[in-house]
């Protein structure tokens, strides 16, 4: 199966939610999650790849100075827009990750859901970008959903496995459940009480 632009154009099409992010008390939990497992207060410059509708960039958001979210789908874009319309530190873009790939550095990287949908040769490349654009302290987050998509499809444990080896970085952050995972990969390897001086090290 080809994930292309056309092939989230039409997810969008058929329905305004179709993950359920919005609907399901499992997304906002994982959000939390996610948003619990920064290891900084706040951060500089974001990005996050394939936003979808923008529900996660708008938690995210209250996080970060400036953020970027983008996504594949214009439809998926223009609803990130709309919902983001009010948060002015935050720009919402159309990009084919990751053959298209913004310029600067990021402090934080959030890929959420959407290594899946990528042929190996491009999160190789995926990974390569992140390593080329992260800030010195630079942190990455990874997300995935644990079961099996389609047979053809690796599962999110072996992607994140994939992803570490990658990028080379001390993982700060492992949480795992039966459904998903997330892991916080960062340059800076210390832990949040050794950056904030709660122990010695820091």
């Amino acid at each position: 199966m080809k994930f292309d632009q056309s092939y989230f154009d039409e997810i969008f099409a058929r329905e305004a939610d179709p993950w359920g992010l919005e609907r399901h008390f499992y997304e906002a939990r994982k959000r939390a999650v996610v948003l619990a497992a920064l290891p900084s207060a706040r951060y500089g410059r974001a990005f996050e790849p394939a936003c979808a509708t923008g529900v996660l960039t708008q938690a995210l958001a209250a996080r970060c100075d400036e953020l970027l979210a983008a996504d594949v789908s214009e439809d998926a874009v223009t609803r990130a827009a709309q919902r983001l319309r009010g948060s002015t530190n935050v720009a919402v873009r159309r990009l084919q990750v990751p053959a298209q790939w913004p310029e600067g550095r990021f402090d934080l990287m959030v890929f959420s859901e959407f290594l899946y949908y990528l042929s190996a040769e491009d999160r190789a490349q995926l990974a390569l970008r992140a390593r080329e654009t992260s800030t010195e302290g630079g942190t990455l987050v990874g997300c995935h959903w644990k079961r099996r998509i389609d047979p053809a499809i690796p599962l999110g444990d072996a992607l994140h496995e994939e992803l570490a080896t990658a990028l080379g970085w001390p993982c700060l952050v492992r949480h795992e459940e039966e459904d998903f995972v997330v892991h916080v990969w960062s340059r800076d390897g210390r832990s949040v009480a050794r950056r904030e001086g709660i122990v010695a090290g820091g």
